[in-house]
């Protein structure tokens, strides 16, 4: 091994392994992160998401992360919400094409939704990672395992 650090591929048997992993998970999803602290200045991640997963809109404000999204595996719709949460902007994400990824500057309300049976994500975002401030969450939006969550995501997607 390097004195830096391991090598490691990113590979379908990864994702296969993280897939299951969600499959297993009430929240339909599961991280598989490259960094490894949650103190690191740039976080690296795998996101395996099931259809029907709910990620609360929220924004990287304070302090301000900008986030880039590619789309390695499946497809999904990727929202993006004015400060009242009225939706701005829709773009389909798709490993196939056209569009295979999306960067967005701090401060940007956003969440998306799985379109196919799951999608693999590669998510890049600046660390450190503190639950107490490493996102805020839409005051408009329902909160992940609330009982309004699945129609306000299947709202979104009409």
């Amino acid at each position: 091994m390097s004195p830096i650090g391991q090598v490691r591929l990113i590979t379908n048997e990864l994702f296969a392994r993280v897939l299951e992993q969600a499959r297993q998970s009430p929240r339909r999803r599961m991280n598989f992160n490259f960094h490894p602290s949650l103190d690191d200045n740039l976080h690296r991640f795998l996101n395996a998401m099931l259809r029907g997963t709910y990620i609360a809109p929220h924004r990287h404000l304070l302090p301000p992360k900008p986030e880039s999204f590619l789309v390695l595996e499946g497809r999904i719709e990727f929202f993006v919400f004015d400060d009242r949460g009225v939706v701005e902007q829709r773009h389909i994400l798709d490993s196939g094409g056209p569009a295979v990824g999306i960067d967005i500057p701090p401060g940007v309300w956003h969440t998306m939704a799985v379109l196919t049976t799951h999608a693999i994500c590669f998510e890049a975002k600046p660390g450190p990672y503190s639950p107490a401030n490493d996102k805020e969450f839409a005051p408009w939006a329902p909160r992940e395992g609330d009982p309004g969550a699945a129609a306000y995501l299947d709202a979104l997607m009409l």
